[in-house]
């Protein structure tokens, strides 16, 4: 990924307790490279394959309207889609990181078909929950009734 790469239309952006600490989470543990950052407002830009995300520490100006209480995201996850899960489940795991949901394969209605995801969840630092998932591709789905 280049900064003249077009960027997706919806780039989640995570505030965090310590930017640096999300930022080796994010690198060391998930797979995920800076794409450029701005250590003035700690603030980090990160992608991993299609994937993109935002860190930002809050310093200065700030979009929230209440107190920020840990785990910082609840009512939502984000599914992060990957060529292979299986590395990122290891490194997890062997970090010590959260599990939510350990790796599974799922298989899930779509229409008249049945869509596969290996899959497993985590949560970061901040406890903002991270579904990683390959497609196990489709099948024919369950008659409906």
């Amino acid at each position: 990924m280049t900064l003249d790469e077009p960027k997706p239309a919806l780039i989640p952006e995570f505030t965090v307790t310590d930017v640096e600490r999300s930022i080796r989470f994010y690198i060391d543990i998930l797979g995920f490279a800076v794409l450029y950052d701005r250590p003035e407002d700690r603030f980090a830009y990160l992608v991993r394959g299609r994937a993109h995300l935002m860190l930002e520490e809050p310093v200065g100006r700030s979009f929230h309207h209440a107190t920020l209480d840990h785990p910082y995201g609840r009512g939502m996850h984000l599914q992060i889609e990957v060529d292979d899960v299986a590395p990122i489940w290891e490194s997890a795991q062997s970090s010590g990181a959260p599990v939510v949901l350990p790796l599974e394969d799922r298989w899930y209605r779509r229409g008249d078909a049945e869509v596969g995801n290996r899959q497993f969840v985590t949560q970061d630092p901040d406890g903002y929950v991270l579904r990683f998932f390959e497609s196990l591709g489709e099948r024919p789905g369950a008659p409906r009734g």
